[in-house]
C-alpha cells in the first residue's frame, strides 16, 4: 500500500519498522469519526472552490458508502495499512478513483487525528456522564428507602457515631456529582475543532474551519495551529477525571466487600453479582466489587503513561503522540464497564 508520505523515499520501509510503526490494530476504533470528519472537510473544500463541487460530492458519496459498509460489516480494513487514515483514503480512492486523493488537500494527518480523537472523546464523555447520572439516581432511590436505617459511622475503621445508611450513601452522591462536573469541564476543553492547522502551521488554501466546526458540532476553533496538533491536555484531563471516578468506585467497593463479610454482616450481595468457590461451597465471593477495585490500578497506569509521554515533547507533532490512543481507549472502556457493573450490583444488594 502506497504511503501518504512516501514521495521522497527510495527504499521500502523495513518490515520490522512497518510492524512497529503501524497503529491500525488500535486506531481503527476511530473509523467512524475519521469518515465523518472527512465528509465535513470534503464539503468545505467544495464550498470554498478548492476542489470542484462535483468532486466534493463524489468524495462525500464514496465516504458515506464506506461508512455504511463498515457499519454493516461488509467491508474489511486492509491490515497492511499504516493507520486508519491512510487505510480509509486508500479504500476511498479504490471506490471513486483519483478524486479520492483530493480529500487530503489542505489537511495533514496531524490535524486529522486530533480531530478524530476529540470527536471520539466527546461521545465517550456523553456516554459516561449518562452512566454517572444513572448511578446517582440509583443511589438517591436507595437512600430514600433507608432514611431510618441506622448504621455505625466510622473513623479509622473504628465505630464512631451512629448515622443512617441514607446519609452514608449520599456521601457518594456528592463524590459522583463532583465527577460529573469534572467531565463537563473536560468536555468544554475537548470541544475545540483543530482542523485547518495542517501539519503545524496552517495551509495556503482558503479553508474555512467554521464550516467544518458547524457541521461536526464543535463550539470553538483552535486558536493556535502549533497547539492544535500537539495538544493532548484534554486526553490527560479525561484520564485524570476517570481515575477519580475509579477511586470513588473503588472506595465504595471496599466498603461493600467489608460489609458482606460474616464479621460485618451488614449486607448480602445478589447471586447475579457474586461468584462461588470450587472447594468451599458455602462462600459467596464479591468478585464484581473486587474486579472494579483491581481495575482502578489499570486506569491509574494509563494516566501515568499519558503524563510521561507528554512531559518532554517539543512542539509540534511527534510520533510519541501515537501512544495516546491505546491508553485513552483502555481508560474509557474500563471506566464504562465498571460503571455498567457497579450500578446493578448496588441496586440488588439486600
Amino acid at each position: 500500500m502506497a504511503k501518504l508520505w512516501g514521495g521522497r523515499f527510495q527504499k521500502k520501509t523495513n518490515q520490522l519498522m512497518e510492524d512497529f510503526h503501524s497503529s491500525l490494530s488500535f486506531d481503527q476504533k476511530l473509523y467512524k469519526y475519521d469518515l465523518l470528519g472527512s465528509m465535513a472537510h470534503a464539503r468545505m473544500l467544495g464550498q470554498q472552490k478548492i476542489i470542484s463541487p462535483a468532486e466534493a460530492e463524489k468524495i462525500v458519496k464514496g465516504l458515506e458508502e464506506l461508512l455504511t459498509g463498515l457499519e454493516a460489516g461488509h467491508i474489511e480494513l486492509p491490515q497492511e495499512a499504516e493507520d486508519i487514515h491512510s487505510c480509509l483514503e486508500e479504500l476511498l480512492t479504490a471506490k471513486v478513483g483519483p478524486a479520492g486523493k483530493m480529500l487530503h488537500t489542505a489537511r495533514s494527518r496531524n490535524d486529522q487525528v486530533a480531530l478524530d480523537l476529540r470527536m471520539y472523546l466527546k461521545d465517550e464523555i456523553k456516554e459516561i456522564r449518562q452512566l454517572l447520572n444513572d448511578l446517582i439516581r440509583t443511589l438517591l432511590e436507595t437512600a430514600e428507602k433507608h432514611l431510618d436505617t441506622i448504621m455505625p459511622g466510622y473513623t479509622h475503621l473504628q465505630r464512631a457515631q451512629p448515622v443512617t445508611l441514607a446519609h452514608h450513601l449520599l456521601a457518594y452522591v456528592q463524590m459522583f456529582e463532583r465527577d460529573r462536573g469534572r467531565l463537563e469541564d473536560c468536555y468544554r476543553r475537548t470541544d475545540v475543532m483543530p482542523l485547518g492547522a495542517g501539519a503545524l502551521a496552517g495551509t495556503t488554501f482558503p479553508v474555512e474551519p467554521k464550516i467544518v466546526a458547524a457541521e461536526l458540532g464543535f463550539s470553538a476553533l483552535a486558536k493556535n495551529s502549533l497547539d492544535a496538533v500537539s495538544d493532548r491536555d484534554f486526553v490527560v484531563e479525561f484520564a485524570a477525571a476517570a481515575a477519580l471516578i475509579m477511586i470513588h468506585l473503588s472506595r465504595f467497593c471496599e466498603e461493600i466487600i467489608l460489609w458482606s463479610t460474616a464479621e460485618f454482616a451488614f449486607i448480602e450481595l445478589d447471586d447475579a453479582f457474586a461468584t462461588g468457590s470450587s472447594m468451599m461451597p458455602q462462600k459467596k465471593n464479591p468478585d464484581a466489587a473486587e474486579l472494579i477495585r483491581g481495575k482502578t490500578g489499570r486506569v491509574f497506569g494509563s494516566l501515568i503513561s499519558l503524563l510521561t509521554m507528554l512531559k518532554g515533547l517539543p512542539l509540534a507533532y511527534n510520533k510519541d503522540l501515537q501512544e495516546d490512543k491505546e491508553a485513552l481507549f483502555d481508560v474509557a472502556d474500563t471506566l464504562k464497564k465498571s460503571l455498567l457493573v457497579f450500578r446493578p450490583m448496588l441496586a440488588t444488594i439486600k
